[in-house]
């Protein structure tokens, strides 16, 4: 029988739209409800597929959304762990969208590594991407539960598109450059849930990394500049990043010696974006100063604010580009993904890999990225169903 997928962080942004997406796809074989009724904190409904159960610090809150979507609810907070902790048993898939996870993610990891539960997030932050998977992997693999960090439109198209084009390249594939753009217009402040903004606001704080000669190296973010072919006669500028790709597509592909990854959200504002970055990183060198820039971000940036509605979301859409490189910087192979807006394949892509993690679907323990987690063409499967698919 499947295990459990307890949502974390249910009755945020993110969360609400996560916990949507389960409910859509929480039907068995013969087409009805897998979910029986709601009973209440703890419960534990049956399901042909997987069991649902949300989870928020806020009551009232979490129990009304359960139980307009049929699930079962649970009160849990990241300031006492245990309650996090409480929800959880051994093979249950916890995923969690308490963000920033910088500021707030930890919990949640140790709750499930300490339950010897699987766990997906929804984070794009690079400095705790890093930290799962090089201090809390060791620690999952010991408890024989598998982390998929960074398990959303932050990171996930990105290691698909890699990952074809460096099987489509070969042996000789040892470089992969990756960008991602947005379709629709530019990418405004209105188009970012508080959240992301957060989140973003603290990523321009921290140094990042990138996978250059063999091996994960620190810079800062937007040290590098480089301009994709969107199409025929259009280009598009995009700002280095440190992503789940520089540590997870190594260990699928031995032979990589360079992954580059960028974001190409800020269109003509890409050149002031990197001055911002250089600026910052010299600001905050101090680890004084770096505290009281965090504490001011998050007086400004809360965090829970909500986000862009379906009209605005509608108006959008993805664009993932990768491309395999030979040693010399011969291009071998490339490959370009298109879809749905990001925040609603976070919350689609989160819900397929919470339910084939609860069926049993992951491919192994500790860390996993994307690929290593749930293989190449099951992964490109669980894309195409959450919106967003290759195109050539």
């Amino acid at each position: 029988m499947p295990g459990r997928v307890i949502l974390f962080g249910a009755t945020g942004y993110t969360g609400q739209l996560t916990a949507h997406a389960l409910a859509d796809g929480a039907y068995g074989a013969n087409g009805t409800s897998g979910t029986s009724e709601t009973s209440g904190a703890g419960g534990a409904a049956e399901n042909p597929v997987a069991s649902v159960l949300l989870a928020g610090r806020n009551e009232a809150r979490v129990r009304a959304l359960a139980e307009q979507l049929g699930f079962d609810w649970g009160v849990a907070d990241v300031s006492e762990p245990h309650s996090i902790r409480a929800l959880l048993n051994r093979g249950d898939v916890l995923v969690s969208t308490v963000g920033p996870f910088n500021r707030w993610g930890n919990a949640a990891v140790r709750a499930a590594i300490d339950a010897g539960a699987h766990y997906l997030d929804s984070t794009g932050e690079g400095r705790f991407i890093r930290e799962v998977f090089e201090v809390y992997g060791a620690q999952a693999n010991g408890a024989g539960c598998g982390l998929v960090t960074a398990f959303g439109y932050d990171w996930v198209p990105g290691n698909l598109a890699g990952a074809l084009a460096l099987a489509e390249a070969g042996e000789a594939g040892t470089r992969v450059r990756i960008g991602y753009f947005v379709t629709g217009g530019p990418m405004g402040p209105n188009a970012l849930s508080g959240g992301t903004r957060a989140s973003a606001a603290g990523v321009l704080l921290d140094r990042a990394f990138a996978f250059r000669g063999g091996r994960l190296i620190d810079e800062r973010p937007g040290r590098r500049v480089h301009r994709f072919e969107l199409r025929p006669g259009k280009r598009g500028s995009s700002l280095s990043v440190g992503s789940s790709e520089h540590l997870a597509l190594p260990r699928v592909y031995p032979a990589l010696e360079e992954v580059d990854v960028y974001l190409g959200w800020f269109g003509p504002a890409t050149r002031p974006f990197q001055a911002l970055s250089g600026g910052l990183s010299a600001l905050t060198r101090s680890a004084g100063a770096k505290r009281r820039m965090e504490a001011l971000i998050a007086r400004v940036e809360k965090g829970s604010s909500g986000g862009p509605d379906a009209v605005a979301r509608g108006r959008g859409g993805s664009l993932v580009l990768a491309q395999a490189l030979s040693a010399a910087g011969a291009q071998l192979s490339s490959v370009r993904l298109e879809g749905i807006n990001g925040y609603d394949f976070t919350a689609r892509i989160l819900a397929w890999g919470a339910r084939a993690a609860a069926a049993g679907g992951l491919q192994g323990t500790g860390a996993l990225g994307p690929v290593d987690a749930f293989g190449l063409d099951s992964l490109r499967t669980g894309c195409e169903q959450a919106g967003i698919r290759r195109t050539q």
